[in-house]
C-alpha cells in the first residue's frame, strides 16, 4: 500500500488507471466481476431463476432493475402467451410468455428507454432468453417477455417485428424453464389470459 502511495505522490497516478477503470467497472456491475446480477421472478406455479447482464446490454438491465428496487413488480404477472396455435394473423410465429405490469403499466413507472440491439448486446433470444417489450424502438418500459425456445426472429434482423429492429434481449433463465414451459402451456383462447399467473414479486437474489 506504501507503494501505491508513493507512486501517486510521484505524480505517476496514471500508472493506476487500468486498476481505477476495473475497479469503477466492478462497482457499477454491483460488485460482481462477471457483470451479472441475479435476481428472482417468484410465481405462483414457482420460481424462475434469471441472470442479468449488465455489461452486455447496460441500458436495459439498469432499466429492469430500477423497477425490481422500487419494487414496482410486486403484483405483476404473465399475462400473454405466444404459442404455435394462437398467431393466425402472422406469417413469422414466436413463442414466449409475456409479464410486467400489465394493465398497471402506465402507472408510476419511468421513462421509455434507448433501444438496444442483439447486434449491440450480442445477447440472441436463444431458449430462456429475457427480452423487453416494445412497440416502436426506444418505446420499451417494465413489460419483458422469456423465449420458449430459440426464437431468432426476434433478434436484430429478424421479421417478427416490421421495422427489422428485433428486441432487447438483457438476461437468461438459469433455473425454472420447467415453470415457464408451464405457463407456456397453459390452455388459452386467444393470447391473453383471462386469468393471469400472478407474479407475487420479483427480487434480487440474496435480499
Amino acid at each position: 500500500m506504501s507503494s501505491v502511495f508513493k507512486t501517486i505522490r510521484k505524480g505517476k497516478l496514471r500508472l493506476l488507471y487500468p486498476f481505477i477503470v476495473v475497479l469503477v467497472l466492478i462497482a457499477a456491475c454491483g460488485g460482481r466481476q462477471d457483470g451479472k446480477e441475479k435476481i428472482v421472478i417468484r410465481t405462483e406455479l414457482g420460481d424462475i431463476h434469471v441472470s442479468i447482464d449488465l455489461r452486455k446490454a447496460p441500458v436495459t438491465s439498469a432499466n429492469f432493475l430500477k423497477y425490481v428496487d422500487a419494487h414496482l413488480y410486486d403484483s405483476a404477472c404473465f399475462y400473454r402467451l405466444v404459442q404455435p396455435g394462437n398467431q393466425p394473423a402472422d406469417s413469422v410465429r414466436i413463442e414466449v410468455i409475456q409479464g410486467g405490469r400489465y394493465k398497471r403499466a402506465a402507472e408510476r413507472g419511468f421513462p421509455p428507454i434507448a433501444h438496444e440491439t442483439t447486434v449491440t448486446t450480442g445477447i440472441l433470444h436463444r431458449d430462456g432468453t429475457v427480452s423487453m417489450a416494445r412497440s416502436q424502438p426506444g418505446t420499451a418500459t417494465s413489460e419483458f417477455f422469456i423465449c420458449v425456445g430459440d426464437q431468432p426472429e426476434l433478434d436484430f434482423g429478424g421479421k417478427r417485428n416490421p421495422d427489422g429492429q428485433g428486441f432487447a434481449a438483457f438476461g437468461e433463465v438459469t433455473s425454472g424453464m420447467d415453470v415457464v414451459r408451464k405457463i407456456h402451456s397453459i390452455d388459452i383462447q386467444g393470447q391473453y389470459l383471462e386469468k393471469p399467473v400472478i407474479i407475487t414479486e420479483i427480487i434480487r437474489e440474496g435480499r
